[in-house]
């Protein structure tokens, strides 16, 4: 039997809806990486900084201070770094969110189309059914009055 032209047509949906759907999933691991890793560099700057402060407390001198000073200055380059990598994959997540929503939208309307021609086909399938009943019936009473 050949495939109806709206069949191959939800085949080939629900595959890009399957594809967005992964697709999302990578994005959305993705940002809880670059989430994790910037948790991590602010962690390790706040801890970085806590300790400077307390030999700071006991005595440091200028060349430590100063190069406490350009460290903390690479540091927050690189959470600023890190806090657009965040962004850029809360970006990406939005679009292959709207892609998946858009992929799934049409999966369902060729799938709202099927079920209306399915149902279309039952019912002249009844109407044809009921209509042989009715002449079957129609014959059989005309015979049995004869």
């Amino acid at each position: 039997m050949q495939k109806s032209p709206i069949s191959t047509m939800i085949e080939i949906a629900v595959k890009e809806s399957d594809d967005a759907a992964k697709r999302l999933g990578k994005a959305i691991k993705a940002h809880e990486e670059t989430e994790k890793q910037f948790s991590l560099l602010s962690q390790y700057r706040k801890d970085y900084e806590l300790r400077f402060q307390d030999n700071a407390a006991k005595g440091i001198g200028t060349a430590q201070y100063l190069n406490f000073q350009a460290f903390i200055n690479k540091l927050d380059g690189a959470v600023d770094g890190q806090k657009q990598i965040v962004r850029d994959a809360e970006n990406k997540i939005k679009i292959a969110r709207e892609l998946w929503q858009e992929s799934e939208k049409k999966r369902l309307s060729y799938n709202t189309l099927n079920n209306r021609a399915i149902s279309v086909r039952q019912k002249q399938e009844a109407k044809l059914e009921q209509k042989q009943t009715d002449e079957l019936a129609a014959r059989t009473l005309f015979y049995n009055k004869r």
